[in-house]
């Protein structure tokens, strides 16, 4: 490959991502509250939901994606983790809510990845050189994404491996000091039994 190649390939690849749009973040849920996000989506732009509930109660929460048109295309009720693609039927703003609303005192934390793959200008109109090469840029992105994601969900497996550890370590902890405090109160009582044993009473 010669140097203009890199250069073109390199333009590509940048023009690729920066063609791809979206929402990523973690936010916290409150126990009987709902939170919804807005993305705008082109008509037959292709898009993917993803969430996963971090820490917090059973790990689980209710997630509806609506249209523009009002239309539910996705649903979901006390999950813990699930991805949705579609196409973008109708192009507007979708909306996505979380809701822990049955929860009456879990606080959740809650990864969202709203995702979009916004269309190239004249995509599919001719066949050149270029446009192979944004092809390649293209899969060699969606490869990209794919290691991010696969890092992205580490990071969340991990913490939540570590958030359950640590509610392992209360527990073990509250449990070993109530053995501890049981021991205490029992070793005494024993100990006043035995002394009213020895005891001499007054007639």
């Amino acid at each position: 490959m010669d140097y203009w190649s890199f250069c073109l390939l390199f333009v590509s690849l940048l023009g690729t991502i920066l063609r791809t749009s979206g929402v990523e973040l973690s936010f916290e849920l409150p126990d009987n509250a709902k939170q919804c996000f807005f993305q705008e989506i082109e008509k037959n732009a292709t898009a993917m939901l993803e969430f996963q509930v971090v820490t917090g109660g059973q790990y689980d929460v209710d997630v509806i994606l609506e249209a523009p048109n009002k239309e539910i295309i996705y649903k979901q009720v006390k999950t813990q983790f699930d991805s949705h693609q579609f196409t973008a039927s109708v192009g507007g703003v979708y909306k996505a809510c979380f809701s822990n609303e049955f929860s009456t005192f879990s606080h959740k934390l809650v990864y969202m990845d709203f995702r979009v793959d916004k269309l190239l200008a004249g995509q599919g109109e001719h066949i050149t050189v270029m446009t192979q090469m944004e092809s390649s840029a293209q899969e060699i992105h969606k490869h990209l994404n794919s290691i991010l994601d696969y890092q992205t969900h580490h990071r969340l497996r991990e913490a939540q491996g570590r958030k359950r550890a640590e509610e392992l370590n209360t527990g073990v902890l509250l449990w070993s000091i109530m053995e501890t405090l049981t021991i205490l109160i029992i070793s005494v009582g024993q100990v006043y039994v035995l002394r009213t044993f020895f005891t001499e009473r007054k007639p």
